[in-house]
């Protein structure tokens, strides 16, 4: 596989989103007592980084294809991405369901929903491989959002549209959801019916996949203003910060309340979106910075968040039998020692042979060189490779 150029910014991103997903994880399915704290508690949240991520890249790729002189093909979009998720996604899909023993006790929901990528519907917790949840997620809107791009770019006045689409998007969610919590969650106690009726529902989970469509609209159609923001990176990387640490201390403090539930999705959205816009910023601190092991994390996220939960509730009474606390630093040393190299097993062995064979017979044609808007990183193209 060719070698591109890293953007460490998103590299960044990704191992922060893929780190707070295996705290949150740890505290949920091993143990409370975990030394994660804060961290462990609202770590869900790296679900929704990865979510602006996705829709910040593959939004880039969509609507640079659009504008190059070869077009935006469906065919070779859809092929891309199919050979990038689903590979991973059907081995590990497959040792639930050819495996009794790697369930570990786990229901395993109709094998129909996964193929389908319709598992989150009406999604029972506790059930086996229940974290594809996100998958399903972002498979649905990798299916519809091509589709709703190439109506809008048919119509007249096509960015008037698109943004009107764009908002309309984020008011139908907070309305959803508000709906949903209304008729189905109220004031009831626990999250099981928040998490069956709303936290797993794409028709809620969205906003920070907008978010990031929303930012790869203003990279390609609004150079002037793409200019503006990527020239204040640490200005962004500040506001997002700020943003992103209140909305997560307010879901902290209220994660299944009304308000939260309405407008908690945008506001983490917009905190997402900025840390987007300082690591896509030339020489703002966290495009700049390298930090040692993150982009292997990085590279390896994916299929470190299909296999480490399963790690977890294997390796769990393992420990307990050798009188290893998995609340221990002790017994999260050693999960983090087997769910890395693992992840990077299942990287190596299915994910990159299906990533060499798109690269090869399904690569997209380069853009003339006085393509890209101005103001536009050439670099952010290669780094659509992760997405």
């Amino acid at each position: 596989m060719k070698s591109i150029t890293r953007i460490h910014g998103l590299d960044t991103l990704r191992a922060v989103a893929i780190m707070l997903v295996f705290m949150n994880h740890y505290v949920l399915f091993v143990s409370r007592q975990a030394p994660f704290g804060f961290w462990g508690e609202v770590g869900w949240t790296g679900v929704d980084l990865f979510f602006a991520l996705s829709g910040y890249l593959i939004g880039n790729q969509i609507f640079a294809a659009m504008r190059s002189e070869a077009g935006f093909s469906l065919r070779t979009f859809y092929i891309r991405r199919f050979l990038r998720t689903l590979p991973a996604f059907y081995a590990v899909l497959a040792l639930y369901a050819c495996w009794p023993w790697f369930r570990a006790g786990l229901t395993l929901p109709p094998l129909w929903q996964f193929l389908t990528f319709t598992q989150n519907f009406d999604l029972m917790p506790g059930t086996a491989f229940s974290h594809a949840w996100s998958l399903c997620v972002e498979e649905q809107f990798y299916v519809l959002l091509p589709a709703v791009a190439l109506l809008i770019g048919a119509l007249r006045r096509s960015l008037v549209w698109a943004w009107v689409a764009v908002c309309a998007s984020f008011l139908a969610g907070m309305a959803i959801r508000g709906y949903l919590w209304q008729t189905q969650v109220g004031d009831s106690e626990g999250g099981f019916h928040y998490y069956n009726a709303i936290y797993y529902s794409s028709l809620c989970r969205f906003d920070e996949l907008v978010a990031g469509v929303a930012l790869a609209l203003l990279k390609n159609h609004h150079g002037a203003a793409w200019n503006r923001l990527t020239s204040r990176g640490n200005w962004a990387l500040g506001a997002g910060v700020a943003v992103a640490g209140a909305a997560l201390y307010l879901f902290s403090e209220d994660h299944y309340g009304y308000g939260m539930t309405v407008f908690g999705y945008p506001l983490l959205a917009l905190g997402c979106t900025l840390l987007l816009i300082a690591a896509l910023s030339r020489g703002s601190l966290l495009e700049r910075t390298r930090i040692p092991g993150f982009g292997k994390v990085a590279l390896w996220s994916y299929a470190i968040y299909l296999t480490h939960k399963q790690i977890f509730l294997l390796l769990k009474p393992e420990l307990a039998e050798h009188g290893i606390s998995a609340a221990s630093w002790t017994g999260i040393a050693i999960m983090t020692a087997v769910s890395i190299p693992l992840g990077w097993l299942l990287y190596a062995a299915i994910e990159t042979p299906f990533l060499v064979l798109r690269d090869r017979y399904f690569s997209y044609k380069r853009p003339e060189p006085n393509f890209p808007p101005p103001g536009s990183d050439p670099k952010a193209e290669n780094a659509a490779q992760l997405a």
